[in-house]
């Protein structure tokens, strides 16, 4: 499906801190357009498949999913991945530790991708819940009710926020970013232009890499958003169609009432 997991990578995201993911309502967040969004947005399953990707090759190295089971791979609603290519993609990316054979082995669907902390990383699981990328009024939420809560936005951004320019204090060092709140962060830049290639040729460009991987990262937060979709869209087509059955039934009770006649 494609090349194993690159421990190691040059831009692997073990520099930075658990604290250094904090939210970026004082950054600039860009409002990338994502398939998902809206009352009947669905996830792209190639987007899904090609953000896994550059999760394996360079995030997986010092973070960790370990609230998604390596099996939802292969569910409609995500990235949709043949079972067996599911068994042979945990198999050759990732070891668990089998108490029953005190031991590790390669891992299987049935297990939840390893937790990988590496020097304070955080878990990234719910990493677009977590964190809102647009922020109103306190109170009003207006930003939230038009444009969502954004954390892929968030991400994106983060990803696509530096400058370039650094800073040393107290022997640590920062990037500047545009979307992290106080623009500064302690993580160096974790994608380059074409530092993940895919096979079917798609664009590998900073924005569209960090896009990619934003949105697998909303799946993992987020993996029955479809579902919850099509419940919410039953519900309201529900109440309306009881309210116009309880309005004509209140007009016809009220009618006598009124001097009206009843059909």
């Amino acid at each position: 499906m494609f090349k194993k997991l690159v421990t190691g990578a040059a831009f692997a995201l073990a520099l930075v801190p658990a604290a250094s993911f904090a939210a970026g309502g004082e950054g600039h967040i860009e409002d990338f357009a994502f398939s998902f969004e809206g009352p009947f947005g669905t996830y792209d399953q190639n987007q899904l498949q090609r953000g896994l990707q550059v999760f394996t090759e360079v995030c997986a190295a010092c973070h960790g999913l370990k609230q998604v089971p390596i099996r939802t791979l292969s569910d409609e609603s995500g990235p949709g991945i043949p079972e067996d290519q599911v068994r042979a993609y945990a198999a050759d990316n990732f070891e668990v530790f089998d108490a029953a054979l005190d031991d590790f082995r390669p891992a299987t669907p049935v297990d939840h991708f390893p937790a990988n902390t590496s020097l304070g990383a955080p878990d990234l699981s719910l990493m677009a819940k977590a964190r809102a990328g647009f922020h109103g009024p306190y109170g009003l939420g207006l930003n939230q009710l038009f444009k969502g809560m954004g954390g892929a936005e968030y991400i994106a951004s983060l990803m696509t926020g530096y400058t370039g320019e650094t800073k040393v204090e107290a022997g640590t060092t920062f990037y500047e970013n545009t979307a992290f709140a106080g623009g500064w962060i302690s993580m160096a830049p974790p994608l380059a232009d074409e530092q993940v290639e895919f096979i079917d040729g798609h664009e590998n460009d900073l924005e569209s890499l960090s896009k990619d991987v934003a949105a697998f990262l909303m799946w993992t937060a987020e993996p029955k958003m479809m579902a919850r979709k099509q419940a919410g869209f039953i519900g309201v087509l529900f109440l309306t169609v009881l309210s116009v059955l309880l309005y004509l039934t209140n007009k016809r009770l009220w009618a006598p009432h009124k001097g009206k006649k009843t059909s």
